[in-house]
Formats: structure tokens, C-alpha cells, sequence
């Protein structure tokens, strides 16, 4: 039902994030995690990102509760407005990348050189 009833923000990131598009990262939109759902999802990267509409302003405690639990669990949390999807998809998705080359950075590599 979530990804039927996407807002158009979520809807022109995934367009974004789909398929491996940025860095060969592999996300998934609308994936419950514990009892939450997330917008989206890099389990490579340990990156969850949110796009959040205007009533996240009223809902300020209880999305620091559901940060916490996504941090507790190992994740990274970004969140973005809608209107910063929809004004500036190419600074959003910048700083997606900017996020995927610092964890790649900080992970070691999986086959380490003889």
C-alpha cells in the first residue's frame, strides 16, 4: 500500500535510487525494519534515508525515537524534506553519494590483498 501511495518526492528519488543507479548501491523503498517502515534502504552501506513531509515538523520526538532505533540496529539516517527532493534532487542525491563513498571508506575491504 506505502509504495502504491507514494508522495511525488519518494516517488522522483526512487526513480533515482532504483536499479543500482548511484554507485552501484543497492536500495529498497518501503522495507520494515523492527516495527518501522523506511523510505529507503542500503543494507550495503548501512544507510537508511528518509524523505519527510511537512507533518514530521510535529512529530519531532517520535522521529528521534524511530532515529535511535535505526542507529541502534547499525544504520546511518538521512533525512530530507519533500521540498528538497523536489527542488534540488541532484544536492539530494549528492549527498546520498557523499554518504556511500564515506562508508566504503571507513568499511574494510571484503578480500584484503594476499
Amino acid at each position: 500500500n506505502l509504495r502504491r501511495n507514494q508522495t511525488q518526492a519518494e516517488l522522483n528519488l526512487w526513480w533515482a535510487l532504483r536499479s543500482r543507479q548511484i554507485e552501484s548501491a543497492k536500495f529498497k523503498r518501503q522495507h520494515p525494519i523492527g516495527s518501522y517502515i523506511v523510505d529507503f534502504v542500503c543494507f550495503d552501506a548501512d544507510l537508511v534515508v528518509e524523505v519527510d513531509g511537512s507533518q514530521h515538523a510535529l512529530q519531532v520526538d517520535q522521529d528521534a525515537i524511530r532515529t535511535r532505533f535505526l542507529e541502534s540496529k547499525g544504520l546511518s539516517v538521512i533525512r530530507f524534506s519533500n521540498l528538497d527532493v523536489l527542488n534540488n534532487l541532484e544536492g539530494v542525491v549528492f549527498a546520498i553519494v557523499e554518504h556511500l563513498a564515506a562508508h566504503r571508506r571507513r568499511s574494510p575491504s571484503p578480500k584484503p590483498s594476499p
